[in-house]
C-alpha cells in the first residue's frame, strides 16, 4: 500500500509542479519509509534529548538515561521520570531546561494531554500540534516530524524547517529564502501530498552539493502577503476609546477662565527665544538678554552696552 500511495503522490506532484516534477526525476522513486510505531511519551523524550545536540551525543544521554531511569534495557515511564532525582538525571547528561521538559512532559502524559499511541492515531492533524505543543520545550516543527516518520501522515509540509526552504529556494532558483507563511500558500497545490514534496525538497539540497540538481523550467512567483499598514495618527484617534479622545480634548486653564490654545512654554525654551530675538535699540532689557549669564566677559560687555544705549536715548530726549 506504501509504494501505491508513493507512486500516486509523485504522479500528482509531478502534474501539478513541472519543477518540482523535474527534482523527482533527478532523485528518482521516493525511499521515505515510517520508522517503527512507538509511544508518544519515548518519541517526544527523544526529541528533547535530541534538541541543540548532535546524534552521537544525543544517543549517549539516552542511553545513560534508559540505564539509570529504565527497568531491564527498556525505556523509562513517566512514572519513573518523576520519581528520578534531579542528580540522576544530571549526571545522564541532561541540562536543567531539558529536565524541567522532561518532567513537564511526564506529568502531561499521566494527565492525558499527551494521548497514548491508539488515541492519536484517532485524531487530525492540527489537533494533534494543538495538544503537544502544551508540552515544555516541543515546538511545532517537532511535532511535525513526528507526523510525519511515525503516524505516517501524508500532507505535512514543515515550512519552519530551514532545510525545507532552502530546498525550494535552490529547486526553484530564488536568491532569497521564502517566508513560511509564502511556502505555505504555493504549497497548497501539492496537497494531499505534501509529506512527500517536502522530502523531495530536502533531497533538492543534497542534489545541489553534488551539482546534479536540474535547472528550473521556468520562473515562478511567490504569491504576495498582504501587507499590514501602520496605522496613522488619524487612523489611532478614530480607534481610540472615548476616555482616550476626552483626554486628548483636555486642555490646560488660564487664570481667568479662558482655555489656553497651546501648552504654556518651558522656562528654557523662552531663554532660548529670547536669546535669538534682534535687540531693538534703545532697549535696556534686550541688552541684558543678549549677554549670556556666567560667561566669560559679561559683565564687561554688559557695561559697555548699556552706556551706548542710555547715551542715545538722552540724545532723543533732548530733540
Amino acid at each position: 500500500m506504501a509504494a501505491i500511495m508513493s507512486e500516486l503522490a509523485i504522479a500528482h506532484l509531478s502534474t501539478v509542479d513541472p519543477i518540482l516534477g523535474g527534482v523527482i526525476r533527478a532523485v528518482g522513486p521516493s525511499t521515505m519509509v515510517v520508522e517503527p510505531d512507538c509511544a508518544p511519551f519515548q518519541t517526544l523524550a527523544q526529541a528533547i534529548a535530541h534538541q541543540q545536540l548532535n546524534g552521537t551525543a544525543a544517543n549517549t544521554i539516552l542511553g545513560r538515561f534508559i540505564r539509570s531511569c529504565g527497568t531491564d534495557g527498556l525505556f523509562p515511564t513517566p512514572q519513573a521520570v518523576l520519581a528520578a532525582p534531579e542528580a540522576t538525571l544530571r549526571a545522564a547528561g541532561f541540562s536543567y531546561a531539558k529536565i524541567a521538559s522532561l518532567r513537564d512532559l511526564a506529568e502531561k502524559t499521566l494527565s492525558l494531554v499527551v494521548p497514548d499511541h491508539e488515541t492519536l492515531r484517532t485524531l487530525g492533524d492540527e489537533e494533534i500540534i494543538t495538544r503537544l505543543t502544551q508540552v515544555r520545550g516541543i515546538g511545532r516543527w517537532t511535532v511535525e516530524m513526528m507526523l510525519m516518520f511515525r503516524l505516517g501522515r501524508p500532507d505535512i509540509l514543515p515550512v519552519d524547517d530551514f532545510g525545507v526552504r532552502n530546498g525550494f529556494r535552490l529547486a526553484y532558483g530564488l536568491k532569497k529564502m521564502p517566508s513560511p507563511k509564502a511556502l505555505a500558500l504555493f504549497g497548497a497545490r501539492w496537497a494531499p501530498h505534501r509529506s512527500v514534496a517536502a522530502w523531495f525538497l530536502w533531497r533538492a539540497v543534497e542534489l545541489a552539493r553534488a551539482g546534479k540538481l536540474p535547472q528550473p523550467l521556468e520562473r515562478i512567483r511567490l504569491p504576495r502577503l498582504p501587507r499590514r499598514h501602520r496605522a496613522t495618527r488619524s487612523t489611532r484617534k478614530r480607534h481610540a476609546s472615548p476616555r482616550a479622545r476626552a483626554a486628548t480634548r483636555r486642555t490646560p486653564r488660564a487664570g481667568n477662565g479662558a482655555a489656553r490654545s497651546r501648552a504654556a512654554p518651558s522656562k528654557a525654551r523662552t531663554a532660548a527665544h529670547k536669546a535669538r530675538a534682534p535687540i531693538r535699540r534703545g532697549s535696556l532689557r534686550a541688552a541684558a538678554v543678549t549677554v549670556r549669564k556666567g560667561a566669560p566677559g559679561a559683565r564687561r560687555k554688559s557695561q559697555a552696552v548699556v552706556p551706548r544705549l542710555a547715551k542715545a536715548r538722552s540724545k532723543r530726549a533732548r530733540r
